[in-house]
């Protein structure tokens, strides 16, 4: 399974929210680039960057950070936030992306996720669904769509989606654990056809170990952000369990 330490950024820094909320943010670093650097000195061979700025504005704002955390460590990063057009997720890949994340863009934009599939393959446009009090939570987790959360993952499988990102959103931020029943349910969702990363409340050793018990042939990464500032654990401590 494999490690994505997140790197979240608003108004050009380092940040982490609780539960999605704007207001309810923590700045770590006022450059991004040097949060990425750390956990790739630390031995992080991924990246998850969400650019909150551009999730609430509906359009890239943070390209220039993503431009020089791709050019200048090498490592892959998959982005999101805001990438609601072809012309949005072309700029992000340009700007060194190895792989985009849409989220509202997936249940509101029409044709545009199948565009994308077909422009830029399967394996670089990943979608990501967000829940919140059971609802997938779609414009920055500023909105409820209008699908419900059963239909969701079987419906994306469907129009041709073979990387998903589930995130509890009640649960990011608060480092309280997971709930594994939700994430088997999930990957058993996602089934034998996609790959599925998760997303929330990771704040422990255990938690990463207890993901890697659920041994879900779909379930192939995990995204750490709070533990990881707050030194609960470092990246090789992660990855450890994670590969063991």
């Amino acid at each position: 399974m494999i490690l994505y330490p997140a790197i979240d950024i608003m108004e050009g820094k380092a940040v982490r929210l609780v539960k999605g909320d704007f207001e309810a943010k923590k700045v770590y670093d006022e450059d991004p680039l040097e949060a990425a650097r750390r956990w790739v000195d630390e031995g992080a061979d991924h990246l998850h960057v969400v650019d909150l700025d551009g999730a609430r504005a509906g359009h890239p704002m943070n390209l220039d950070h993503v431009r020089r955390i791709a050019a200048e460590l090498g490592k892959p990063v998959q982005l999101g936030g805001g990438l609601r057009t072809l012309e949005a997720i072309a700029q992000a890949l340009q700007a060194g992306a190895e792989r985009v994340i849409l989220g509202t863009a997936a249940f509101t934009g029409g044709p545009l996720l199948e565009q994308a599939l077909e422009a830029h393959g399967p394996e670089r446009v990943m979608v990501s669904v967000d829940v919140r009090d059971g609802r997938v939570s779609i414009e920055g987790w500023t909105k409820a769509a209008e699908e419900e959360v059963g239909e969701v993952f079987a419906n994306l499988v469907g129009r041709g989606v073979q990387e998903l990102l589930y995130t509890n959103v009640d649960r990011d931020g608060m480092l309280e654990g997971q709930s594994d029943e939700d994430v088997a349910w999930a990957a058993k969702g996602v089934g034998s056809a996609a790959h599925l990363i998760y997303s929330g409340g990771i704040g422990r050793l255990e938690d990463l170990r207890a993901l890697a018990d659920l041994n879900e042939p779909s379930l192939t990464g995990v995204i750490v952000g709070k533990a990881l500032y707050e030194q609960r654990f470092t990246v090789a401590q992660a990855r450890s369990v994670l590969d063991g």
